[in-house]
């Protein structure tokens, strides 16, 4: 009897198992099966060189990670910053000199914790200067940003902060702080939320039907 009745139970499965289903072709139970159905096997290897093609970079070693940042100096259209900046800064400041950028105004620290001179170097304007007073190239802006920013640093060099010229293959390529932040106003203005228009997609619909 019970032989008879565990019959029946694997019977009752199996068809469970093969006529119950009633996903469509192309339709899948689940994540998982959708994955699995959507691949295919890629013979080659995956490049983001094409993305990348038409950017100058740089490599960058950083710890344990290596990779490409937009290459900078040749994108001032200003520099070599010694070509103007012949004097000291309190000299070139004077009535006599057409401006250039002293419009620029600081909205990045209070003006006791930082000034002009916190970043750039008064005697060598082509060259970055650390608060200990070490010399940065403009390629490696990031370091200089990094002496205080030191959280958002180590997440950039993993990857999880900033963007990415193109996708997650090799070879990585990464945007630095100064291609999204401006150095001398870094934050970011407050926007209205986007607002999804019922009205506008109401009067759309009424005009189709018309």
């Amino acid at each position: 009897m019970n032989n008879k009745k565990n019959i029946y139970i694997l019977c009752y499965f199996i068809f469970i198992m093969f006529f119950s289903c009633k996903h469509k072709e192309g339709e899948y139970h689940n994540l998982n099966d959708k994955i699995e159905g959507k691949s295919i096997e890629y013979h080659g290897e995956l490049s983001s060189e094409i993305f990348i093609d038409n950017v100058k970079t740089i490599e960058v070693n950083e710890g344990e990670h290596t990779f490409l940042i937009p290459e900078r100096k040749s994108q001032i259209k200003s520099y070599a910053c010694i070509e103007c900046h012949t004097g000291l800064l309190y000299k070139l400041k004077g009535k006599s000199i057409k401006k250039a950028h002293w419009d620029v105004t600081m909205d990045h620290a209070s003006s006791e914790a930082m000034n002009c001179i916190t970043c750039h170097d008064e005697n060598n304007m082509n060259v970055l200067n650390t608060i200990t007073g070490s010399k940065i190239d403009f390629n490696k802006s990031y370091k200089l940003c990094a002496q205080c920013h030191s959280t958002q640093f180590e997440d950039w060099k993993g990857g999880a902060h900033g963007k990415k010229i193109a996708g997650w293959t090799p070879p990585r390529a990464s945007l630095t702080c100064v291609n999204c932040h401006n150095p001398h106003s870094p934050g970011f203005k407050t926007r209205w939320p986007s607002r999804f228009n019922t009205q506008k997609v109401k009067e759309r619909k009424e005009d189709l039907e018309h």
